[in-house]
């Protein structure tokens, strides 16, 4: 029995490019704030993110992590084109990280953050769908 190799919907050339543009950018709303929680001074850190002088240093940094690897799963897997369906489960995660950023800002009373945070899950939508749907990556050969 031969198996055949899957097939991928054809995207249209800008449909493409605007995808990949919301992958930069969704990498980079991930790993600046990623990098910046992991290697920024606590003190230092919660005058700009006020609640990261209020949970443990060990908190902090683990969301450090969880975003710099959103933000890497984002772009890594479909640039090398190793496991690309890996940016599409990446995406989702964007979305529940966000969806879950949203319910604890709001629960603090942290309305000003929101919007970044929507703004952060429309662009892991975009790859979430663009990735998933409009036009996959073909894993390498």
């Amino acid at each position: 029995m031969s198996q055949t190799a899957p097939t991928f919907p054809i995207a249209s050339n800008r449909a493409n490019i605007g995808i990949w543009v919301a992958q930069v950018l969704g990498a980079a709303a991930f790993i600046m704030p990623g990098v910046m929680k992991l290697t920024t001074p606590i003190p230092e850190l919660s005058a700009m993110m006020p609640f990261a002088g209020e949970y443990s240093s060990g908190f902090v940094r683990s969301l450090g992590a969880i975003d710099l690897a959103g933000g890497l799963g984002l772009l890594l897997p479909s640039l090398t084109r190793i496991m690309p369906r890996l940016t599409v489960i990446a995406a989702g995660c964007c979305v529940l990280l966000q969806i879950l950023a949203i319910l604890f800002h709001a629960s603090r009373g942290e309305f000003y953050a929101l919007p970044v945070n929507v703004i952060y899950i429309a662009l892991a939508l975009i790859v979430l769908w663009g990735r998933g749907r409009k036009a996959p990556i073909a894993p390498r050969a």
